[in-house]
């Protein structure tokens, strides 16, 4: 049976109480502190102080300090006005019960709010960071459109004024071929005279005909060409990166995607401080993902992560390594910056190609598998839709799909 104290001493003002409980050489470590509004306990062991408030404190703005071995509280009045008594005088055990229930109640539906109220904050500053970052993608893809269109015009008006150009260079040739044949036309009607020849000139103007022909027919028999000799023809066929057929592909975008890759591994920020240490191999992005790849294959995932990291460092235009590393984050259940790095990765995987089909089909489902575990169902619906448009034969892409369709109807359980 603890030891009650009772050698306390108080002191009031119109709006505040005073209470000074020594501790009996007791460690502060021990000591536990339980109040309400109406209710004041110090459990020290053995020893035990408590005081049931003859009026209501605030007991938001009262505090406790504890030191030099004692435990100093102050205590805010609900109402302004000096206390005739410090607790109640009142040794009814059952009253005094129903007060140390309804105070542990009132502690109790307190904490229960306190947490509810945390969580709902963090689930709004949760969903106030995914509308934020969506909302920067959503500014930086119609950026990049907006750039694209802007291209796109610039080319059309391009064209448009070369066709304009060459109608008018067709236009003025011919003009100019229009007048050299009438000046011709013209220079022939006038040296063209009326000539009657005689018998004797017209016996020679025969014989010379007969000769001129003659010698023509000679000459062409002369500049006949010799028949041209037989021979194989080499056809060698331009490579093709890409699989689809020339024919089947959109050669702007693909010709866009290998440029911006050739970019990327040009784009190589050498000046950095963590460089010094490395030998010219670490210093390559290409090798730092490959190590990043075999240290995610054993387990190793934040060492994974550092090796990302620095090839990011390094080289921030490769879309492969923001999704790997987005893959790791998800391991770790990093769900935000799995969300981030997936996102990068996308916006890196531009123009749509045959070429990143793949790397966009996995880095949506990274990011669909970061939202339904963040239980944002409805996005990660979006993301698990579009890598099914790339890839519509996928099974598992189409049972996955399914699913969480069925968990935002209501008919399927959640699932960690």
């Amino acid at each position: 049976m603890p030891l009650i104290v009772k050698d306390y001493t108080w002191t009031q003002t119109e709006t505040i109480v005073y209470i000074n409980v020594p501790l009996k050489g007791v460690k502060v470590g021990k000591v536990d502190i339980f109040s309400t509004d109406e209710y004041l306990k110090v459990h020290f062991p053995p020893f035990l102080f408590e005081a049931f408030l003859s009026e209501p404190i605030d007991d938001d703005k009262s505090t406790a300090k504890i030191g030099n071995g004692v435990a100093v509280f102050t205590l805010q009045k609900k109402k302004e006005r000096l206390w005739e008594h410090l607790v109640i005088n009142n040794n009814d055990k059952d009253k005094l019960r129903e007060i140390r229930e309804r105070a542990l109640l009132k502690a109790q539906e307190k904490l229960a709010a306190e947490s509810k109220a945390k969580a709902t904050k963090t689930q709004e500053e949760r969903k106030y960071a995914l509308e934020t970052m969506m909302k920067l993608e959503e500014e930086g893809r119609a950026r990049i459109q907006k750039m694209k269109d802007d291209e796109c015009e610039k080319a059309t008006a391009q064209l448009e004024a070369w066709k304009l150009k060459q109608r008018q260079i067709a236009e003025e040739e011919a003009q100019l071929k229009l007048q050299s044949q009438r000046i011709k036309v013209d220079k022939q009607s006038k040296s063209e005279k009326i000539h009657v020849p005689r018998t004797s000139d017209q016996s020679k103007v025969k014989h010379d005909q007969k000769n001129s022909v003659q010698s023509i027919s000679k000459k062409k028999q002369v500049d006949l060409p010799a028949p041209r000799s037989t021979g194989n023809i080499q056809i060698k066929f331009t490579p093709r990166v890409f699989p689809t057929a020339l024919r089947e592909s959109r050669v702007l975008e693909e010709e866009e995607w290998l440029q911006k890759q050739a970019e990327a591994r040009r784009a190589i920020n050498v000046n950095l401080a963590e460089l010094k240490d490395l030998t010219e191999e670490e210093r390559n992005p290409d090798w730092l993902k490959e190590k990043g790849d075999k240290l995610f294959a054993t387990g190793n995932y934040l060492a994974a992560i550092n090796a990302y990291s620095l090839a990011i460092k390094l080289n921030r235009k490769i879309p492969a390594i923001y999704s790997n590393r987005a893959a790791c984050h998800l391991k770790l259940r990093n769900l935000h910056k799995a969300i981030e790095d997936s996102s990068w990765a996308l916006d890196l995987l531009t123009p749509p190609v045959a070429g990143n089909a793949g790397a966009r089909t996995r880095a949506h489902v990274r990011r669909g598998t970061a939202f339904c575990e963040l239980e944002l169902y409805t996005e990660g619906l979006q993301d698990y839709q579009a890598a099914l448009t790339i890839d519509p034969q996928n099974e598992t892409l189409q049972a996955d799909t399914h699913k969480i369709r069925q968990i935002i109807q209501g008919s399927a359980p959640c699932s960690e």
